[in-house]
């Protein structure tokens, strides 16, 4: 069934590029209702070791504690549902407009309702989801390994978005990874062997793991949070071990770069945080893609 389509490459790349549109429009709902879903839940869980601690209180004190876990209970919206709405004035999106990319451009970046521009990141991903859909595919072929780093590279774009948002990485989300890249270990779709996935996820939350508290003694601060310790290990546990030093090297000078230049573009002081966990994220499709290269370039 799938001959003529692989036999014909501008079509299977179309088709790959506007499956990385449709799940680049799923993606901007996960990076914008997922934070919100996780900070609830907090809250809920919070409330419930409050209430715990607090004990028997009096009649005052219980209603005001009421009345706070009722505010800290309102649901947000799910990752599916409700529909796609304007997050401004709250009106729902039509069909036709929440068409990947083409229905930003149907409204010309603003809310059809109450005119609040719609942000360009929207698209953005859009597009980045589908170039990275179609450029791994071009690279390695159809097969599992791509399917593999396919999701994997969708998981990189969600982390990426929701750090740059909250200074975040989820648990589930880096788990994910990880699991992705021990799993493709063992049922041999990645080339790297289990024990050097094991030995690559160990070896890259510790490495990071050591610079965060030897950073801390010397500064007293906190370079770096452990989201990132788990990223880079399971960006070791998809590429292998002995690709750490140029997962690194490239996200520390991607770092150092943007870094610099952002506080300077926007004026702001050394002091300000800037999410690590996005130039991991490039560090590790970079090495997908170049990898041999920048070994040999590093040694």
């Amino acid at each position: 069934m799938f001959d003529p389509i692989v036999q014909q490459p501008w079509l299977l790349y179309s088709l790959l590029a506007l499956l990385g549109l449709i799940i680049g429009s799923f993606l901007n709902v996960v990076i914008y209702r997922y934070p919100l879903v996780l900070l609830h839940s907090w809250r809920q869980e919070c409330t419930a070791l409050l209430a715990d601690a607090a004990g028997a209180n009096n009649s005052a004190t219980g209603a005001s504690a009421d009345a706070n876990e009722k505010a800290a209970d309102s649901p947000p919206p799910g990752i599916v549902w409700p529909a796609s709405h304007c997050p401004k004035c709250k009106a729902g999106i039509r069909p036709w407009h929440n068409l990947p990319l083409l229905g930003f451009l149907l409204l010309r970046g603003k809310c059809r309702d109450c005119g609040a521009a719609i942000s360009w990141r929207y698209p953005l991903v859009e597009l980045l989801t589908a170039a990275m859909t179609v450029i791994i595919v071009w690279q390695f072929g159809l097969g599992w390994f791509s399917a593999l780093w396919i999701v994997a590279s969708y998981l990189l774009i969600v982390m990426t978005m929701i750090d740059l948002d909250h200074q975040l990485l989820p648990d589930p989300l880096t788990y994910s990874l990880l699991w992705l890249g021990l799993l493709g270990s063992a049922s041999g779709i990645t080339a790297v062997p289990p024990v050097d996935a094991i030995i690559g996820a160990a070896s890259g939350y510790l490495l990071l793991w050591g610079f965060y508290h030897l950073f801390r003694l010397l500064t007293g601060k906190h370079g770096m949070g452990y989201g990132d310790f788990k990223l880079l290990a399971a960006l070791a546990a998809l590429l292998g071990w002995d690709m750490l030093p140029a997962l690194i090297l490239v996200a520390s000078i991607t770092g150092a770069v943007i870094g610099t230049l952002w506080l300077l573009i926007k004026r702001r002081d050394r002091q300000t945080q800037i999410p690590f966990g996005p130039f991991l994220a490039l560090a590790g499709w970079t090495v997908l893609l170049f990898g041999s290269e920048l070994q040999s370039i590093y040694f």
